[in-house]
């Protein structure tokens, strides 16, 4: 027998093995039905403004007039507003401020909460819509179209009045004098981040005053903001302006969408 020598032996065996069968390169080395897949991208935002920080003072003295009525160290204190508490402030962090007058207190709440998911297939925005969705399906916003006499029906309606409603909530534009022919009730609202919605819900406050919070709520990629601007007039014959709370609430959610554009 011709003696080969074991390296050409070796060269030999190995083109037997993988001639004809049609695979060549690290794909032969692919296991059959299990395809890789990328992960979903994560969101856009990796971390959250200091709330506390987020609304300039001079916005605070037009949402809470009473500040000005305390004596100037006070007015420091109240302007800087109180943290809220959290577990973990990458995903969530808030802020509160308050103001006592004589013609009423006020209150504003800011909420800022970072949507993170967990699912790989999943991305951070996609998550942060559907935590959005429940939000707004929970605030049971009123459907159909919205003509200048729904309003004064809201205003009149039985079971719209806090003093006839046996929780002592209710929930509409009650005792918005000229109001018929803008449209005030919880709704969607447009050009305000990617989603957005107004909530106004009137109650009463202990056994006679009357309490009034219009939050808006609106998601920016996987950011959900939710701002709550309150009001309880001095005098329980009183029913706080739905217009104006809603008209200053949207106008500082406006310039929280352009501070994170920023």
């Amino acid at each position: 027998m011709a003696y080969v020598p074991g390296v050409a032996l070796l060269a030999v065996l190995t083109a037997g093995c993988t001639g004809g069968t049609g695979t060549e390169g690290p794909a032969a080395d692919s296991k059959p039905g299990s395809p890789s897949i990328a992960a979903a991208p994560s969101g856009k935002y990796r971390t959250l403004p200091e709330p506390c920080r987020s609304i300039a003072r001079s916005t605070l003295k037009d949402l809470l007039p009473g500040i000005a009525e305390l004596p100037e160290n006070q007015q420091e204190k109240a302007y800087r507003g109180t943290a809220a508490v959290t577990y973990d402030t990458d995903r969530r962090v808030g802020c509160q401020w308050k103001s006592e007058a004589a013609a009423s207190s006020r209150s504003v709440v800011l909420d800022f909460e970072r949507v993170v998911s967990y699912d790989t297939s999943v991305s951070d925005e996609d998550r942060a819509r559907e935590v959005y969705g429940k939000k707004e399906t929970a605030a049971h916003l009123p459907s159909g179209t919205f003509t200048p006499g729904d309003a004064e029906k809201v205003t009149t309606s039985p079971s719209d009045s806090p003093s006839d409603s046996p929780s002592g909530s209710a929930q509409g534009t009650d005792g918005d004098a000229g109001a018929g022919s803008e449209d005030l009730r919880p709704r969607t609202l447009d050009g305000l981040g990617n989603d957005a919605f107004l909530d106004d819900l009137l109650t009463r406050a202990g056994s006679s005053a009357q309490h009034r919070t219009v939050s808006v709520v609106f998601r920016t990629s996987n950011v959900i903001v939710t701002v709550r601007y309150s009001e309880q007039p001095a005098l329980a014959s009183q029913v706080p302006d739905s217009k104006e709370l809603q008209e200053k609430a949207q106008a500082l959610a406006r310039k929280l969408v352009d501070k994170f554009s920023e």
